[in-house]
């Protein structure tokens, strides 16, 4: 019989597809020595009573109380992380005057690698708290800042992306808050893909340089095509914001004649590694190119709910085969716990079908079809983050990293209302992720290895 490095046992809920989940009850998962599934084995396999002969009374052997779950570990596909900083102030203003007013300024302290470090320390803590196992992060423009986030993800074990932003612009960024000049910014960001990329030699969950254009209002043309470039050269995710708001999906069109999308192609910066923020107001010709060269879109719907102007059809993008996660975007979302944009993307999606005008007459106050389950924004949550990032994570199945949280519908402080001893297993998923919080999150773990418990 095969030697695992862990073996566990319990119930576990994943996505099978994008509106269906799989539930394994009472399943054996065999993780080996590099943190990864490699077998699961059901109760009724010759396999099963064998392996629990060998491993039951062992320390690592681990097996889930009465009322606990296994789900896979959130993927969070849009972080700003120095605003964690900010979390929860001056979301009632427009984009903007957000930016300049609050975000710039607090941004620009990032060059103090003291107060860089608290900061990064409990933002990665948090999220892994909150069950996000896979980050994908911005930054600041300080090189040194940046790399500093990714060591704090290689440590604390979160599998982390990370890019060291760009803003060159002199007219679009402000005189104490931007790269020293175009050449700078691209010489940074080479310095910083490399150092990533040897810290990640050292890291068995994996850390990531992402290029970081912080979206074409700060950059100038000639730093946007020097980032495609340095991207092609080393092959790393590239993220942005696209099409974000009335005045950011404006200024493009303004400047180039063309939407974000196209613009940002342009530059090379759209490929099956890139992840764009928002793109509420990408058109259709906008929606086939990301589906053309595999460009994912990050769905942020607190923060959307905000700042974008608009609410998101994605459902009608994700069925033009787009790739599609969640973000949380603090600090324009205020909440880390995708759990609560779980909630909000279910939400936002009935009031675009719906519609929200009540002066208009029900058959012309939304946009039929538009409307997702909490289903399919688990998945997004999930198995589509995974897909975004064309990594194996996201999905609880054999070949995929043992990246997990263990939900405790028993908690005192938090039990969930189940009251039958053999509720049926689909409810309690639904009651899991519309009531979750994290007190329910008892331990998370990252490619085998135990990274936070409560």
């Amino acid at each position: 019989m095969r030697n695992y490095m862990q073996i566990f046992l319990g119930t576990s809920f994943s996505s099978l597809s994008p509106k269906e989940i799989q539930i394994l009850k009472d399943h054996l998962f065999c993780i080996n020595s590099d943190g990864m599934i490699e077998m699961i084995v059901a109760p009724e396999h010759p396999d099963y009573q064998p392996l629990l002969d060998a491993y039951q009374g062992q320390d690592n052997f681990h097996v889930l109380a009465e009322g606990q779950y296994f789900l896979p570990g959130f993927i969070d596909l849009h972080v700003h992380a120095p605003q964690w900083a900010q979390s929860g102030t001056a979301l009632d203003i427009p984009l903007y005057d957000w930016l300049n007013t609050y975000t710039f300024p607090l941004e620009s302290k990032f060059s103090d690698l003291a107060f860089a470090k608290k900061v990064y320390d409990d933002v990665v803590g948090t999220l892994l708290a909150n069950g996000t196992t896979t980050a994908l992060y911005f930054a600041t423009v300080h090189k040194e800042a940046s790399l500093l986030l990714a060591k704090i993800c290689a440590e604390k074990g979160q599998r982390g992306l990370v890019g060291k932003v760009v803003m060159d612009d002199p007219q679009g960024n402000p005189e104490n808050y931007r790269d020293s000049d175009t050449h700078t910014a691209l010489v940074d960001t080479e310095e910083f893909i490399l150092a990533v990329q040897e810290l990640a030699k050292s890291t068995k969950q994996g850390v990531y340089p992402v290029v970081t254009p912080r979206f074409i209002p700060s950059c100038t043309n000639e730093a946007l095509q020097g980032l495609g470039e340095l991207a092609a050269k080393y092959d790393t995710y590239v993220q942005s914001h696209c099409s974000e708001s009335d005045w950011a999906h404006g200024y493009v069109q303004e400047r180039f004649q063309k939407n974000d999308a196209f613009a940002l192609h342009d530059f090379g910066l759209l490929s099956d590694k890139s992840v764009m923020a928002h793109c509420n107001f990408l058109d259709e010709d906008d929606v086939n190119l990301f589906a053309e060269t595999g460009t994912a879109i990050a769905h942020c719907p607190i923060s959307n709910a905000y700042f974008a102007n608009s609410v998101i059809p994605i459902a009608d993008f994700h069925a033009k085969g787009v790739e599609i996660g969640l973000g949380s975007d603090i600090s324009g979302g205020f909440s880390p716990s995708l759990f609560d944009n779980i909630r909000q993307a279910v939400m936002s999606s009935r009031m675009l079908e719906d519609g929200v005008n009540p002066s208009l007459s029900a058959q012309n106050r939304g946009v039929p079809g538009s409307r997702i389950t909490i289903h399919e924004s688990f998945y997004l949550a999930t198995a589509g983050g995974g897909e975004s990032l064309s990594l194996p994570i996201g999905r609880l199945l054999e070949g995929y990293a043992w990246d997990v949280q263990i939900i405790d519908t028993k908690v005192p402080s938090a039990k969930l209302p189940v009251f039958d001893e053999n509720e049926d297993l689909q409810d309690i998923f639904q009651k899991i992720m519309y009531l979750a919080r994290p007190e329910n999150i008892r331990e998370v773990w990252v490619q085998g290895e135990k990274v936070h418990s409560r």
